[in-house]
Parts: C-alpha cells; sequence; structure tokens
C-alpha cells in the first residue's frame, strides 16, 4: 500500500501527446454548431491582488500580463501552471475571428468561470457575469474586426462571500476558467435551447425550444435524425413567441436503458430567409417514473416503467491536478467506465455541476446519474437564494437532453440552509424550509420529467420531497438494526426523517449515502472499508423496501480515503479473489444475490453443526435459466496454516422474479479442531454460468490456545510449541515497537528485532523427532501518522481546504492495499542459525484480514482492522535443534536489516488472515 499525503496534488497528468490544446473536442455533444473556435490553451495571466487593474487600463491590453496559465484549468491547479497566489486574476490573449463569419453574430462562450467574470475586446466592455457552475455567453460581433488579431481580456474576481457557491473546494478551489471557452459563430436568428422530451408510452417525443429573436415570417425548424430509422421533419414556427413546441412520433422506439443505451442523434436547422442555424444533438427514448417493486407495495425508482435497484456511488468530481476539470475526454469516459467496470448502475455528481461532456459519456455508456447543485457555507440570506435559483435553472438549460441523468438534488446535508442564532446556536427556520420547497417546486416546473430530492439529508428533515433518502454512516455490525428501523418507519403519513410537520407519501425509499467512512468515532481515515461495505450489501439486500443504496464514493479525495480507487484513480485491492476464486466487487452489486446477514466471520466448536440463515435478492425480472443452482464449497486453514478441502454441496434454488426472500438453511458439519473455515457460494445455470458469488467465514474455536500440544495429521503425529507474539524475551527497533489488542498483534517499524525463548520440552527425546519447522504469520510494517510519537488527531475543515490531510493519522487508520507495496524483509534464526530469509512484499490491509476484523471491538473505533501477513513455513536444521536440547530452550529470532527497513508485524492466531500462533512443529517418529 501507498502513504501519500495530499497537501499537493498527486500526479501531473500532461495534455495528451499530439494535442495543440487541452481539451480539444467541442464541449456540448448535446448542442453543438460547426463554426466554432476552441480558445483553449496558454494565456496570458496576472494576478490583482490588491484590485488595481481595471485603474491602471489592463482591459485593453496594452501593457501585456507577465506570465502564463493553461486555460480552462483553475489557477492554483497543477495543470494551470499558475499557483493560487491571489483571488483576483486577469487573462489576455490574441483571437482572430475567421473573415468568413462576416454577416453572422460571434459569440463567447464561456463554459463556467468562478466567479464574477468581465470580459473586453480591445478594451471594449462585452460584459459581465456572476455565477461559478454554468455557461455564460458574451456578444463580440460590434465590436469585432474581421480576420484580424484582437485582444480578448477577461477579469475574474473570486473572492470569498458566504453567500457563493462552493461546493467541496477545500479539495482544490475551482478559480478562474475551468470550462472550455470558445467562439462561435450563429445567425441573429437561431436557437438558444432545444429540449427533447421523450414520452415511451405514447410513442412519441415533444419538441421544445427557444429562439434568440422573434421568428420572421416563414421560419422553419427542420430535423433530421442520424441515428433510429426515423423520417426527418420540417415545422413552420409561430411568429408570436420566442418559445415553440411541437411532437414528433416515435414510432417502435429503441429505448434508452442501462443494457442498450442509444441515442437519436439529431440535426436541428433553424431557417428563415436567408438565416440558417444548424445545431447538433441527441436525445435517449426513456422513462424515469415510480412504480411498485413487483408482487410488493414498496415504490422503487423505474427506468421506462421498470424497477431498477439503484447502485449508486458519490462523485465527488475532482481531479488532483486539474480539480474542477478534467485533463482529456478519455479521462472522463473512464470515469464513467469505472463505474460500470466494479458493476455500479449509478454515480451521484456531488455539489458540482459537471462538464457536459462527462455526462455525454454516461450517455452514451448507460450509467444512471444524480445531479447536485453546489452549496454555499454561509447563511440562506437572499444573495444565497438567488445564487441557487441561477444555478438550478442553469444546470437543467444546460442538461435536460441528458437521458443518464434521473433526478436533480437541489441541497446536500441542509449546507447553508441554518441561520446562525447566536451562541454557537444556528437552526433550519420554517422560512427557509418554505423556501427549499419552493425551490423543489421550482425544478419541478423546470423539468416534470425528473425526480427531485428537495434536499439529501443527514438530519432526517426533507420537506418536499420525491425520493425519500437519508444517509448513514456505520460500521458493519450496525446495519441491521439501522435497516430494521428505517423500514419500520417507513409508510404513507409517518413524519420520520421530514420536518416542519411534512410526512411521508409513497416515495421511493433510498439511502443516498452510505459507507464506514465517518461510521467510526472521528471517521475512519484510510482503512479497508471492504469488509463493513460486505456486511453492508448483504444486509440492503435483506431489505428489499430500500430500492438502492449511494456508497460514498467513487475515488479518494484529500480528507476521505474510502474510495473504489484511489485519488489518482489507481485500484485499490479487496482481496475478494484471493478468498473466493473469480470473486469481484461485480458479486456485490448485481442483480443475483444470496445474503448470509451480517455475521461475516462466526465462532464456533470444532465438530459442531451449525445452520447458516440464507437470503435470496433477485432484483431482476429476467434469468438466463429458470433453474438455478447454489454451490457451496467449504475450504480453509488449520491452526498450522495447513489448507483444508472440505467438500462442497448443490443446492436447487428456483428463479423467480424480483424475488426477495428466505431460503433454505444451509446446514453444515464442522471439521474437528482449531481453524478458519470459508463457506464459499456460487449461484448458477445449469449449464455452469456464474451468476454472483459470496461467503461468509467460521472460526473454529474450543477455548483457550494450548501451547504445548500433540497433535495428528493423518497418520503423522507432530508435537506444537506455540508462543505468543507479544511474548517475545528481548527486542530493539529502530522507530517504535507496539502492540495490538492485547498482544494480538506486534510491530516494529525501521529496522530491528524480536526475540523469543521457547522452553524445550523436558520429556521430549530429540530422538524421537524427525525434523522441525518453524510456522508463522508475519507483514512488513509501516510507521503510520497515527502511531508516530505525539500524534494528534486530525484537525481542521477538510471539505473547506484546512487540515493535515494525511490519511493515516486518524487513530483508526490502517491504509487499505493498493497498487504500491511497502515491502520488507525477515532474516530467522533459531539458536544462532538462519532457518529463513522471507520476502514480506506488503503491509497490507482489505478482506483477506478476516481474524482482524474479527478481533475488533464494537465501540466504533478501529484497531489495525483486515491489517494479515503472509504464511511462512521455515525448515529447522538438525544442528538447531541439537543446540535447542543441549541448552534446554529454543531461541528464535525475527530481524529486520538496515539495509531494507521496511518493519515487522507478527501475528497470533485471532489476528490477520490465517489461525496460526507462532510455532515450532516437531515432527515425531
Amino acid at each position: 500500500m501507498k502513504l501519500t499525503f495530499c497537501l499537493l496534488p498527486l500526479l501531473a497528468f500532461a495534455v495528451p501527446a499530439g494535442a495543440a490544446i487541452p481539451l480539444p473536442e467541442h464541449p456540448r455533444p448535446d448542442f453543438e454548431r460547426a463554426d466554432w473556435v476552441n480558445l483553449n490553451g496558454r494565456w496570458a495571466f496576472q494576478f490583482d491582488a490588491e484590485d488595481v487593474g481595471e485603474q491602471q487600463g489592463w482591459p485593453a491590453g496594452a501593457t501585456g500580463f507577465s506570465r502564463q496559465i493553461t486555460v480552462p484549468y483553475s489557477w492554483g491547479s497543477n495543470l494551470s501552471g499558475i499557483a493560487n497566489e491571489a483571488d483576483l486574476g486577469w487573462y489576455l490573449r490574441e483571437i482572430n475571428v475567421p473573415a468568413d463569419w462576416q454577416g453572422r453574430r460571434v459569440h463567447l462562450v464561456v463554459g463556467a468561470s468562478d466567479w464574477h467574470t468581465t470580459a473586453w475586446l480591445d478594451g471594449e466592455l462585452l460584459g459581465k457575469h456572476r455565477g461559478g457552475y454554468t455557461p455564460f455567453e458574451f456578444d463580440l460581433t460590434p465590436h469585432v474586426k474581421w480576420g484580424q488579431s484582437q485582444k480578448l481580456v477577461l477579469r475574474v474576481d473570486d473572492r470569498p462571500h458566504p453567500f457563493k457557491l462552493e461546493g467541496k473546494q477545500g479539495y482544490g478551489a475551482a478559480k478562474g476558467i475551468w470550462q472550455t471557452i470558445y467562439l462561435e459563430a450563429r445567425p441573429e436568428f437561431h436557437l438558444e435551447t432545444l429540449h427533447f422530451v421523450p414520452d415511451i408510452d405514447a410513442g412519441r417525443v415533444r419538441v421544445r425550444g427557444s429562439v434568440s429573436v422573434p421568428p420572421p415570417s416563414g421560419s422553419t425548424l427542420a430535423l433530421h435524425f442520424r441515428t433510429g430509422d426515423l423520417d426527418g421533419i420540417r415545422r413552420s414556427i409561430d411568429r408570436i413567441s420566442r418559445d415553440f413546441e411541437f411532437d414528433v412520433a416515435v414510432p417502435d422506439a429503441r429505448l434508452w436503458s442501462l443494457e442498450d443505451p442509444f441515442l437519436y442523434e439529431v440535426d436541428a436547422t433553424l431557417s428563415a430567409g436567408e438565416q440558417t442555424d444548424r445545431v447538433s444533438t441527441y436525445f435517449g427514448m426513456r422513462k424515469i417514473s415510480v412504480v411498485d417493486l413487483p408482487g410488493t407495495t414498496f415504490p422503487y425508482i423505474a427506468l421506462n416503467n421498470e424497477p431498477v435497484y439503484i447502485r449508486c456511488t458519490l462523485d465527488q468530481a475532482y481531479h488532483p491536478d486539474g480539480f474542477y476539470t478534467w485533463p482529456s475526454d478519455a479521462f472522463m469516459r473512464d470515469e464513467i467506465l469505472r463505474t460500470k467496470r466494479i458493476g455500479l448502475n449509478s454515480q451521484r455528481i456531488h455539489v458540482k455541476i459537471d462538464l457536459p461532456r462527462k455526462l455525454y459519456w454516461a450517455d452514451r455508456l448507460g450509467v444512471l446519474l444524480m445531479c447536485d447543485v453546489p452549496n454555499s457555507w454561509g447563511q440562506p440570506d437572499n444573495e444565497m437564494r438567488f445564487e441557487i435559483e441561477t444555478a438550478l435553472r442553469g444546470m437543467i438549460r444546460r442538461d435536460f437532453n441528458h437521458p443518464s441523468i434521473f433526478s436533480w438534488v437541489p441541497f446536500n446535508e441542509t449546507w447553508g440552509l441554518f441561520t446562525r442564532q447566536g451562541e454557537g446556536k444556528r437552526a433550519y427556520l420554517p422560512d427557509t424550509q418554505d423556501w427549499v420547497a419552493s425551490v423543489y417546486q421550482l425544478a419541478k416546473q423546470l423539468d416534470p420529467t425528473r425526480l427531485v430530492e428537495d434536499n439529501s439529508p443527514c438530519n432526517l428533515d426533507h420537506v418536499a420531497t420525491d425520493i425519500n433518502s437519508w444517509h448513514a454512516y456505520l460500521p458493519g455490525y450496525a446495519w441491521a438494526e439501522h435497516l430494521t428501523q428505517v423500514t419500520g418507519d417507513t409508510f404513507a403519513g409517518s413524519e420520520w426523517n421530514f420536518i416542519g410537520g411534512n410526512s411521508q407519501g409513497r416515495q421511493p425509499l433510498f439511502n443516498s449515502e452510505c459507507g464506514n467512512v465517518w461510521g467510526y468515532e472521528g471517521s475512519t481515515g484510510d482503512c479497508d472499508w471492504s469488509w463493513d461495505y460486505h456486511i453492508m450489501m448483504n444486509e440492503f439486500r435483506r431489505h428489499p423496501q430500500v430500492c438502492g443504496w449511494l456508497y460514498t464514493e467513487h475515488h479518494d479525495v484529500i480528507n476521505e480515503w474510502n474510495g473504489y480507487y484511489r485519488f489518482d484513480r489507481t485500484d485499490k485491492v479487496t482481496g475478494l479473489e484471493d478468498l473466493v476464486s473469480g470473486m469481484t466487487l461485480r458479486d456485490l452489486h448485481g442483480p443475483f444475490y444470496i445474503s448470509t446477514g451480517s455475521d461475516l466471520c462466526l465462532d464456533a466448536t470444532p465438530g459442531s453443526r451449525i445452520e447458516i440463515p440464507l437470503w435470496a435478492s433477485f432484483l431482476t425480472g429476467s434469468a438466463p435459466d429458470r433453474d438455478l443452482v447454489l454451490r457451496v464449497q467449504q475450504y480453509g486453514w488449520d491452526s498450522l496454516g495447513r489448507t483444508w478441502a472440505l467438500g462442497h454441496e448443490l443446492m436447487d434454488v428456483p428463479f423467480k422474479p424480483w424475488m426477495s426472500g428466505a431460503l433454505k438453511p444451509l446446514k453444515l458439519k464442522l471439521p474437528e479442531g482449531r481453524g478458519l473455515m470459508i463457506v464459499a457460494m456460487q449461484l448458477e445455470t445449469r449449464a455452469g454460468l456464474a451468476l454472483h458469488r459470496n461467503f461468509t467465514t467460521i472460526r473454529l474455536t474450543d477455548g483457550p490456545l494450548p501451547r504445548d500440544a500433540t497433535l495428528k495429521f493423518g497418520k503423522a503425529r507432530q508435537r506444537v510449541l506455540r508462543f505468543a507474539p507479544a511474548g517475545f524475551a528481548a527486542s530493539e527497533w529502530s522507530l517504535k515497537q507496539w502492540q495490538v489488542l492485547d498482544g494480538r498483534k506486534v510491530n516494529g517499524a525501521g529496522h530491528g528485532f524480536f526475540e523469543y525463548r521457547i522452553p524445550w520440552p523436558a520429556d521430549q527425546d530429540l530422538g524421537k523427532v524427525a525434523g522441525a519447522s518453524l510456522v508463522f504469520e508475519a507483514s512488513a510494517k509501516q510507521l503510520f501518522g497515527k502511531d508516530r510519537e505525539g500524534a494528534g488527531q486530525q484537525e481542521g475543515d477538510f471539505m473547506r481546504g484546512r487540515g493535515t490531510h494525511d490519511p493515516s493519522l486518524n487513530p483508526n487508520a490502517y491504509p487499505m492495499t493498493d497498487t504500491v507495496a511497502t515491502p520488507s524483509e525477515v532474516r530467522v534464526r533459531v539458536n544462532g542459525q538462519t532457518v529463513a530469509v522471507a520476502a514480506l512484499p506488503d503491509d497490507p490491509a482489505d478482506h483477506r484480514g478476516i481474524l482482524s476484523w474479527h478481533a475488533q471491538l464494537r465501540d466504533r473505533r478501529l484497531r489495525e482492522a483486515g491489517s494479515y501477513g503472509y504464511l511462512i513455513n521455515a525448515s529447522i536444521p538438525a544442528e538447531a535443534l541439537q543446540a535447542s536440547a543441549d541448552t534446554g530452550e529454543i531461541v528464535v529470532r525475527f530481524e529486520v536489516d538496515a539495509a531494507l527497513p521496511g518493519g515487522l508485524a507478527l501475528y497470533g492466531e485471532d489476528f490477520g488472515r490465517y489461525p496460526v500462533e507462532p510455532a515450532i512443529v516437531l515432527n515425531l517418529r
């Protein structure tokens, strides 16, 4: 695993090779004209900390600016090439409007610039815009010198105001221009909006739009469908209004779905006399609604009249080097593919209005989106309300045609909605609640085709909403009780999760943020999220009243390290496939699921009989086979780390569409002897096609561990001399040594040694020993921030850009296994003789640390959860055994040399991956 401090961005992503400018593609594939000039690239730049630029004549660009910035990246980001030195910046570049554009209007279009933008052309004021997230434009035409070089100057004032919408810009401030800026030619009479409202039930699409000026006589709009096998149409545009609306029949529509995200691509041509405006766009024939889960009264979000089990992730939509802005179109595409790769079907773009090309890739690839309005961190005064409503209007206006978007989310966790009451108190006032309800109604008025959440809540404070959503961050073991409470309190008329006298109707019940990141005292820092996640998935699938979930989060950011991916988008390692062949995260996200509940590891007595509950969750209307089979395999390790192969069995599982219910329990006869058993399950068709994999584990224990015991293994007998990891006689480490949970694990950081002295049994005749070995579990050991002398808690408001940003400083942290290893090497000596030099590839923590997770106390704190090591079995030479018999003791020394000071961790029987206490194993004759 790697340990990265995020005070600075992680990587420097370069502009793609061969690209003359960054993000060269048209930024709006949903509203694209052919005649445009991309202005991304190098601009002259100057900070204006004292705000003297206008007084000193900077709008004319005559003095030039001394620095260079790469647009469209916010100053302060690595990709911009400019450090953040002030809140006010000026941009300058030469432009040349093509001479053949003469006779048309020329507009400067800015995708987004935060916050107050003013533009001049050759010193002539073009206009001003306030807002940081949606596109705006200025008409250059009166000032254009056709085919000649002119100076374009922009001033962006991003000084702080409490009412500004900032979202989580503490992860990297979106200062200045952060979306593509370009010139565009269009006639005076042109399209301003063109929206498609699909109606799959009626087999038509309603075309709605607006034009720039009242339509001249004879105005028409022609639509040519490049895909979908539809005949082109031409409609007259009413001269009375700038708005128009008409229906187009779409017989036998090819619906946009997650499996087949088909897009109807359209060329729209607006004509009036000699004026012609052509826009390329697209839409999807799909319907968002609410239906009952078949066979139940549980309302579900529906796509094309069929329920969809929402498997979503919180997308912070941040890049370590570009902040709000992506390094390439391919990166945006891959963000969507990363979601599909692990079997999710949706993303929530969180408190940010993202780049349209990323939404395009969700449309093209088939991923549903929830889209937030960014929040302010101030109070809900008139200025803030104006900012919210402006951003909401602009977002819906820009993004209406994206079929991937199924919901709008104006507010998150009541941020920006509290009014200070004095003495540190604050309140979500009734007046503010009424305004939030009006914002919900505004969104429904602007777009009645999608669902709207008034507020994605962590305070149980809905006012008016289409989705009964709630947030919960909990340890895995707490989910069963929590979901029982939530589902029990969910019914029409219930006031749970609502305030102000409002109550539930029949909205779908949806968890809109979940995970373990804030489920432990002081959050988790960087830790293995997969164990708690697995339990949480098991419990969600046992509660079909909940129509889906949204995991925090898609990728790490500077204060949360619980992403499916690292901040630089490299992979994390769950270890699932190493426990169950073929298993990946996709098995926890599919439509077919077999849950064993919250007991992902349970204790049982060797040789006993137990029952494991099974719950089938088939959230789909079809299956490749009506008769399914559950293949159950049992395997694991005994107390010396030897592999158990315990057989398998088959269970018939008839498929029922949208089924959610208990199956017959799995009855098991457990093996004799201590150990750790994996019960692996694969749901498959009769032909062997795997539909789902899952597992649970059983720790076999029968009381205190004997330190000296004789065991039978087949016909062989072995005398096992165990020693506790914390029972060393001597130790010395260059950085630090410590133990975990009363000695279940011992750690030495840097270089050094642990030495153990085990008495040679007085009754053991060496002549009856045929050979011996040393078996133990060990890993490398990093010195994390939390383990350093004098370490304190993480501090600061990370979402506002303050704090230490050390992922391992949190006392719960143990960074999850990823693609970067931190190796060590241990030399093992027995009575002075080297018996092994073992590579320790990493200091890992993931799902394979079963016993480390099982050992955790249920007190909302983690103690090296998920950590584990590598099983090592070293032969002990006869000379070392003879010395032990002669001296009466076995001296075992584990050493890490200063040449590779990667530390050492030794694990006991009930911590780590293997049920193994360090032991000398004597093979008896």
